[in-house]
């Protein structure tokens, strides 16, 4: 049986008809831009999340980006952000004029611990990005507890949760992305930046649409960073699902465990108060390119995603180059995504799990 990577399209197959009429919706009515739909999205994801203001962009990039000049970072400041992460989460941050410093991560969990970020902190540190990577949990209140805001990288995490409360509201500002691969994943690009403080959100929405609060007059170079009214419509569509979705992979999960994967390899670990979504099933492995080759002859899906972090990415190296992060190193060296996804049956995973014990992993 073959076991894909990634499977947009199962959980998708019973909202088709639903998703048709509401692109329908948006061609009949011919706004593309900032409409109704997008004004819809807003409102029902942040009450969805439980915060009080979302505001729509283009990708998740761009919205750490804006998220960044929201909370008046600039010139001569400092972000620290994991190494360890997708490269957009330190590419965001140098069109703000600030430097990206680079913190480890616990390579059981994936997320900075406030250990690793107080190690890194300097007088010109203007804010933190901790990532939600993979679905598991940093720890926002604790790395705020050390005197500087957090922004919450959450392109993967959606519906992920720490003690109870969904990520997007456990920091200042936090930012999303709705690539299609995504636990809530749209039709194309999206992203969205959630925050409790409506100055912050208002800072957003100007700088979204070229720096403009009224569409005529232009207080700051900004961007031209919009989630189009398709978007919305299919992300409004999905959105009352998320929840069942985000149980389906947390039961993948438990299906791994209890299928015997951990007599394989390392299994991923929940970081302290958090119950994972997960976005990706990344175990540890000592050979896991060998292993990843096993499981693609076998019609598996696997692969590695971050083997070469951000430090040492060549466009970032510079500033990475006196970096000691050892947790981040390991993390790079033995990852390995499964298969994971809210419609991975038990099947499936007994599948993939056979397939690692006869690669010897």
């Amino acid at each position: 049986m073959a076991v894909r990577l990634f499977d947009p399209q199962t959980p998708r197959a019973p909202l088709r008809d639903e998703l048709a009429a509401a692109l329908e919706r948006v061609l009949d009515d011919g706004r593309y831009i900032l409409g109704p739909e997008v004004e819809a999205f807003e409102r029902e994801f942040a009450a969805w999340l439980g915060t009080e203001h979302v505001v729509g962009v283009a990708n998740g990039t761009e919205a750490i980006t804006i998220a960044l000049r929201a909370m008046g970072v600039g010139p001569g400041d400092e972000v620290v952000v994991p190494s360890f992460t997708f490269y957009a989460s330190a590419e965001a941050i140098p069109p703000t004029g600030a430097t990206p410093v680079f913190c480890d991560v616990d390579p059981a969990t994936f997320v900075a611990t406030p250990d690793a970020v107080r190690a890194v902190l300097t007088p010109r540190t203007k804010a933190v990005i901790l990532v939600h990577l993979f679905g598991n949990v940093a720890p926002v209140a604790e790395v705020e507890a050390l005197g500087v805001p957090v922004l919450e990288d959450a392109a993967q995490a959606t519906g992920s949760r720490l003690r109870g409360e969904l990520t997007g509201g456990l920091g200042t500002i936090a930012t999303f992305s709705f690539y299609p691969s995504k636990n809530l994943g749209g039709l194309g690009d999206g992203g969205a930046i959630a925050t409790a403080d409506a100055a912050l959100a208002e800072r957003v929405r100007t700088l979204r649409f070229h720096g403009s609060p009224d569409k005529e007059t232009f207080t700051d170079v900004g961007y031209n960073s919009r989630l189009d009214e398709l978007q919305a419509a299919a992300l409004r569509v999905q959105l009352p699902h998320v929840h069942a979705w985000c149980e389906g992979r947390r039961a993948a999960g438990r299906a791994y465990a209890a299928a015997g994967l951990g007599d394989h390899v390392r299994l991923p670990v929940p970081a302290d108060g958090a119950d994972p979504a997960w976005n990706l099933y990344v175990v540890r492995h000592e050979r896991p390119e060998e292993l990843a080759s096993a499981l693609r002859a076998a019609d598996i899906g696997a692969r590695s995603y971050y083997s070469v972090p951000a430090h040492r990415q060549p466009a970032l190296a510079d500033l990475g180059r006196d970096a000691v992060l050892p947790g981040t190193e390991e993390a790079a060296r033995t990852h390995l995504a499964l298969p994971m996804g809210p419609a991975l049956t038990e099947a499936q995973v007994g599948e993939v799990v056979a397939a690692v014990s006869a690669a010897g992993g």
